[in-house]
């Protein structure tokens, strides 16, 4: 089974619109590939640490956020080296940021950090 994609300006536009309605603040780092480009979302609030979520491919062939990267509080440059270095290898990739407490409900987890 394989989920179908929304477009992924669609996407983008869709949680910066949800975040913003909610009092938040969502915005676009860097622009990916209109259709297809892959989303890491960048989530956090005031000074809680940052964390980056990428729907990674799973088994039964469906796609689920997962945690790949928290703000280390004592080297806070080493996560933004990170998705730096993702986006350069890969020009397709939207970096997404989320500014509002429990950031992870907008992608559909239940993250309760912020």
């Amino acid at each position: 089974m394989t989920d179908a994609r929304l477009p992924a300006h669609l996407e983008v536009n869709g949680l910066i619109r949800a975040v913003d309605a909610a009092g938040g603040f969502g915005m676009v780092i860097a622009k990916g590939e209109r259709d297809a480009g892959t989303l890491l979302i960048i989530c956090g609030a005031n000074d809680t640490k940052l964390r980056l979520y990428e729907r990674m491919p799973q088994l039964d062939g469906s796609r689920r956020w997962t945690l790949v990267k928290e703000q280390n509080p004592e080297n806070k440059s080493e996560f933004a080296e990170y998705w730096q270095r993702r986006r350069a290898q890969d020009r397709d990739l939207w970096i997404v940021e989320l500014d509002i407490a429990n950031a992870e409900r907008f992608i559909g987890l239940n993250g309760t950090i912020g």
